[in-house]
């Protein structure tokens, strides 16, 4: 006569696993023939799941896995509350299971199977765990498109929705990848933005990988990554601005060749407010027309052809016939670059999203203050210690 016996060791700890240990104990020997050796006890299937069983607040994204290290799985699934099946996959040993998709936040996941032991020992596989239940979903969108081609200068930023308060495992999860081995790194300009740059311009013909795989990801006080983003780009020729504000011009350098020479007018020095400022500027934006609006020197709506932005304190490069008599020889603008018409509209079809300007002569510099993107303001050094992620 055969008996069972069923030992379940549980933690609701997340990480750890369950071991359900299942042995069935041998026949008994018989009281007639008392010298008759007992048979050897057969070892059970060793079953493991991870997350344990009972676990709460189990990231969406982490491990889930089922092993039977002296056994092989002979069916195993996990449902959610509607009974629906997760997908998974088997190892080709058959001792491991794991999921392939991510899971849902705040539901409850139920496992069922059994396994067998090399011995020939059956055991079932159970257990249920639950997924955290996000006080706040943050989302993030990308500045860069697929399938788009960028200048030399481009940075590559995630914006987030919200305050994130875990930089580091939020930056953890950010990924670039390409197709030269390009070094950059992650930098925080502020509590909702991360960019990534290059140590030096990127090389033309890059090809970049960008993932923001931030679904399960802790943000920090109950908040979680919302859904994952990515971006495929490249990219483009060599195309640098060299202005300067001194000699009034503005020249175009592509794939090491001066290309242009233009006679300019920048920002109006003996006014600091119109100051245009010093620095590694970055294209930002491309207009065939640009309303212009200064509320503090008194024109809202003025319309200028061809104008190219070149951060965000109201610099752009764009033309203005008014000004032409001025280009070459003086500064009389607000702070932007002005061309003649002709000129502008020759750069503005030439130039690429994430083109560097680089502006020198003024006595002032371009920094956080003007906001986006003051990217290459900042040393390399300077650049990696806003990583939160850096050892």
């Amino acid at each position: 006569m055969t008996g069972g016996r069923r030992r379940l060791l549980s933690t609701t700890a997340m990480g750890f696993a369950l071991v359900a240990t299942l042995s069935i104990s041998a026949c008994s020997a018989s009281s007639a023939d008392p010298a008759e050796p007992a048979a050897e006890q057969s070892a059970a299937a060793k079953v493991s799941v991870q997350p344990a069983a009972g676990a709460e607040d189990v990231s969406p994204v982490e491990p889930v896995t089922v092993k039977v290290p002296n056994g092989k799985i002979n069916r195993v699934s996990l449902t959610n509350a509607e009974g629906k099946e997760v997908e998974g996959a088997p190892a080709k040993d058959g001792r491991s299971w794991r999921v392939t998709e991510p899971l849902g936040y705040g539901k409850t996941y139920t496992w069922s199977g059994t396994a067998t032991s090399d011995s020939g020992e059956r055991g079932k596989i159970a257990g249920s765990f639950r997924t955290v239940e996000p006080a706040q979903l943050i989302s993030a969108e990308l500045n860069v498109g697929d399938g788009k081609t960028y200048g030399i200068a481009m940075p590559i930023k995630v914006t987030f929705d919200a305050d994130v308060t875990d930089k580091a495992a939020v930056e953890k999860a950010l990924k670039v990848q390409t197709s030269n081995g390009t070094e950059g790194a992650w930098a925080w300009l502020d509590n909702r933005s991360a960019h990534w740059r290059p140590k030096e311009y990127w090389a033309p013909g890059t090809k970049v990988e960008v993932n923001a795989n931030i679904y399960g990801v802790r943000f920090g006080e109950g908040a979680y990554g919302a859904s994952d983003l990515s971006s495929e780009f490249t990219i483009g020729r060599a195309q640098i601005v060299r202005a300067n504000t001194q000699t009034h011009r503005m020249k175009v350098i592509r794939d090491g060749k001066q290309v242009a020479d233009y006679p300019a007018s920048f920002g109006l020095e003996t006014d600091p407010g119109r100051v245009t400022k010093s620095g590694i500027h970055v294209v930002m934006s491309k207009h065939t027309s640009y309303a212009m609006t200064n509320e503090e020197y008194g024109y809202r709506d003025y319309v200028v052809p061809w104008a190219v932005r070149i951060s965000n304190n109201g610099e752009f490069i764009h033309g203005y016939a008014p000004s032409i008599s001025a280009q070459g020889n003086s500064n009389v603008s607000h702070g932007c670059v002005n061309l003649a018409p002709d000129n502008a509209k020759i750069y503005h079809d030439g130039a690429l999203i994430g083109d560097p300007v680089e502006i020198e002569g003024s006595d002032q510099q371009l920094s956080s203050a003007d906001h986006d993107y003051y990217d290459w303001t900042l040393s390399w050094k300077q650049w990696q210690g806003k990583s939160a992620a850096r050892g």
